[in-house]
C-alpha cells in the first residue's frame, strides 16, 4: 500500500479504472447508506474530502487487484 497520502493510484487506462472501481463499488455502497459510489464520484471534482475518500478506496481496489493477480497463476496451473 502507498504510505504517503499524496501518492495515489493512477489507472493505466479507462478499462483499468472501471475494473478497480468494480472491486470496491459494492463495499462503498454498503458502508454509506443514503448514497452510492457514483454520488461520491460526482462530487470528486468539487470536494477535497471526496477526492481523498475516492483515493483511499482506490488504494483498497489496487490491493484487491494485486491479490487477484497473485491467485490467478495458481488457477491457471490447476
Amino acid at each position: 500500500m502507498l504510505s504517503n497520502s499524496h501518492d495515489f493510484i493512477r489507472p493505466a487506462d479507462e478499462a483499468e479504472r472501471v475494473f478497480l472501481e468494480s472491486l470496491i463499488r459494492a463495499d462503498y455502497d454498503r458502508c454509506h447508506s443514503g448514497e452510492d459510489f457514483d454520488d461520491m464520484k460526482r462530487r470528486v471534482p468539487y470536494s477535497r474530502e471526496d477526492q481523498g475518500i475516492y483515493r483511499d478506496w482506490m488504494v483498497i481496489a489496487a490491493a484487491r487487484a494485486e491479490a487477484l493477480r497473485a491467485v490467478e497463476p495458481i488457477r491457471a496451473a490447476a
